[in-house]
């Protein structure tokens, strides 16, 4: 039986547009242009290099919880080179927090079928890089986080963990949940033939009553966690200018010591 991997993808608000909160204390996505995650592309990298290892006896699936955009990050999945996608969408799903989004994924997940797991360390926009640990937990599997570097063989995934003053190897029995740092390789860019054969690729639906949850459990109501309050960020001022007329070294001292920097 091929190895069955999904991997957990996230529709984020470009970094580079103009952000802000919409009146529900909600990230206003309307006004900004979402794209998958960058964080989430070494997910995808690293399953479709275990595929590649396992001479393609392996089914890559991947799967995200947003709005309708949210099907632009499938297909760059999908263009990079996994199997088939699954969308959950729903309405009740607005302003969902970590702890609810992990348990539509973890539905989700045991809805599709897997072996591995695979997720990015945080997504770019939230960045709270707890959602793995949380998935393993509500799977009741193992989780190895943080890897650099991930292999699967004979039933075992393995890797390493890579600290501020060592290194770690580590391994779990599937299933199992892992998740991978921006060190574990390079993300591919899709080809060509891959951007057109994403859009032939299945791409499955699902609700909230597809996968038997109250929605009260879900969205801003069942968040464990809210925003209270949001002002936007300062302008910026004009910096301070210095005309070195022999004077300038000694301005910039005074200024470096007036910001203790010195």
């Amino acid at each position: 039986m091929s190895l069955r991997i999904v991997v957990c993808v996230k529709y984020v608000p470009d970094a580079t547009g103009d952000r802000h909160f919409a009146e529900d204390l909600t990230v206003d996505r309307d006004d900004v242009d979402g794209l998958l995650s960058e964080l989430d592309e070494y997910a995808v990298e690293q399953a479709l290099q275990i595929k590649e290892a396992a001479d393609d006896d392996a089914e890559i699936t991947v799967l995200t919880v947003g709005p309708e955009d949210a099907k632009d990050a499938l297909r760059k999945a999908l263009s990079m080179g996994a199997d088939k996608a699954v969308h959950v969408e729903d309405d009740d799903l607005h302003g969902t927090d970590v702890m609810g989004t992990s348990l539509v994924l973890a539905k989700a997940v045991e809805e599709t079928g897997y072996d591995l797991v695979i997720a990015g360390m945080a997504s770019t926009d939230g960045t709270m890089g707890v959602l793995p640990a949380i998935l393993a937990e509500r799977l009741g599997v193992p989780q190895v986080t943080l890897l650099s570097e991930v292999s699967v063989a004979d039933g075992v995934v393995k890797g390493r963990r890579d600290g501020d003053t060592a290194s770690e190897q580590l391994e779990a029995s599937l299933p199992a949940v892992v998740s991978v740092t921006d060190q574990s390789g390079e993300a591919r860019y899709p080809s060509f033939k891959g951007i057109m054969a994403a859009k032939k690729k299945p791409v499955q639906s699902l609700d909230l009553d597809d996968l038997d949850i109250d929605a009260e459990t879900v969205g801003l109501e069942g968040a464990w966690t809210k925003v209270d309050s949001a002002a936007e960020r300062p302008a910026r001022t004009a910096g301070t200018i210095v005309k070195d007329e022999g004077e300038g070294g000694k301005q910039l001292a005074e200024f470096l010591a007036g910001q203790k920097f010195i």
